[in-house]
C-alpha cells in the first residue's frame, strides 16, 4: 500500500516558515539545499515537510509524494486511472522523488521507492 510520506509548501520565507512548523509542531530540520540553503526540509519521523522558496509562484501547498513498493506499478496504476504521466528523469540525490504523475485536476503527485528523508 502506498503511504503519503512527503509535502511540499512554497513561501516567500521559507525561514519564517520553518521555523513556525519547529516551534509550533516540534518537528526537525533534516535537510537544507539549493544556492543559498533556501530549501528546508523538515520531519516529524514520519513525514518529510519540503519548505520550497516560492520564487513568484503562489504560497501554500504545492505538491505531495507517496512512498510506493514499485515505482513503475504505482506509475502504472495513476495512469490507468486518470493521471498523466510525469518526468522520470529528476535527480537522485534525495531532494526529488523518482518520478511525478498529474492527478486529474493537475496537482502534482510524486512517486517514490526509495522514500525522503525523515
Amino acid at each position: 500500500m502506498a503511504r503519503i510520506r512527503h509535502i511540499a509548501i512554497l513561501a516567500k520565507d521559507t525561514t519564517k516558515l520553518s521555523d513556525f512548523y519547529k516551534t509550533s509542531f516540534g518537528l526537525k530540520e533534516v535537510a537544507r539545499s539549493g544556492e543559498k540553503q533556501e530549501a528546508i526540509y523538515l520531519s516529524d519521523g514520519y513525514i518529510n515537510v519540503a519548505i520550497l522558496p516560492a520564487r513568484g509562484r503562489p504560497e501554500g501547498i504545492y505538491h505531495f509524494g507517496f512512498e510506493v513498493e514499485n515505482l513503475e506499478e504505482g506509475m502504472r496504476a495513476a495512469i490507468e486511472a486518470g493521471a498523466s504521466k510525469g518526468s522520470t528523469s529528476l535527480p537522485k540525490d534525495g531532494r526529488f522523488a523518482e518520478a511525478f504523475v498529474r492527478d486529474p485536476v493537475g496537482t502534482r503527485v510524486d512517486l517514490s521507492q526509495q522514500g525522503w528523508k525523515v
